[in-house]
């Protein structure tokens, strides 16, 4: 059975959790893009609580809907120094940032041009720095598609294992946020994290 998801941008916990307990994954990127996903956003935590971060995309005056694949990167506003900014606000002060700053810093001074490309070079970057082996295939057809997975108004009825996060003594535990807010709160120890999550 092959099986398959969108790629996003810096996955949530539980997207990555299913994305290491396979031993193969699908990015599937000849769907309808959709608004309202983790396409083109992400949740970090930040000194004021959760923070949303959302990369602009080019918008086609073309009625038909895009193809995830063909969704372009929008490049006016310099989001790119605005989100490595954030994540520098949110996580210098986190016991592994610096341990893998020099990994994550050049896919915030490069341009990508297409949306897909710049989430799946991310995703395996994640997974290098998670020490773990998947495969990831493109644009195959797949059995199974978690499409769940990147459904940002969908609501995670479960808690995940508690870690120690930055700002949790003014905000508490924050469910659920972007893997890089475990990789930089829990460096090595991530991967372990990870398989305990049942989805």
């Amino acid at each position: 059975m092959v099986t398959g998801v969108c790629p996003a941008y810096l996955p949530n916990i539980h997207y990555m959790a299913w994305v290491v307990s396979q031993r193969q994954v699908t990015m599937v990127t000849n769907n309808p893009y959709q608004k309202q996903t983790y396409r083109n956003r992400t949740e970090i935590y930040g000194a004021n609580g959760k923070l949303k971060l959302t990369i602009p995309i080019v918008h086609t005056k073309n009625k038909d809907r895009q193809i995830d694949e063909a969704v372009a990167i929008h490049y006016e506003n310099n989001w790119q120094k605005d989100h490595w900014k954030s994540l520098e606000a949110a996580y210098r002060s986190s016991p592994f940032f610096e341990f893998y700053e020099d990994d994550l810093h050049p896919y915030y001074h490069q341009k990508f041009e297409k949306l897909m490309d710049f989430n799946i070079a991310l995703i395996k970057k994640i997974l290098s720095l998670l020490d773990v082996e998947v495969d990831l295939l493109t644009k195959e057809n797949v059995d199974e598609e978690f499409s769940d997975l990147i459904i940002a108004k969908k609501k995670l009825n479960k808690v995940n294992p508690h870690y120690h996060q930055v700002f949790q003594s003014k905000h508490g535990f924050i469910n659920n946020l972007s893997i890089l807010d475990l990789l930089f709160n829990l460096g090595p120890q991530s991967l372990e994290y990870l398989r305990q999550i049942k989805n």
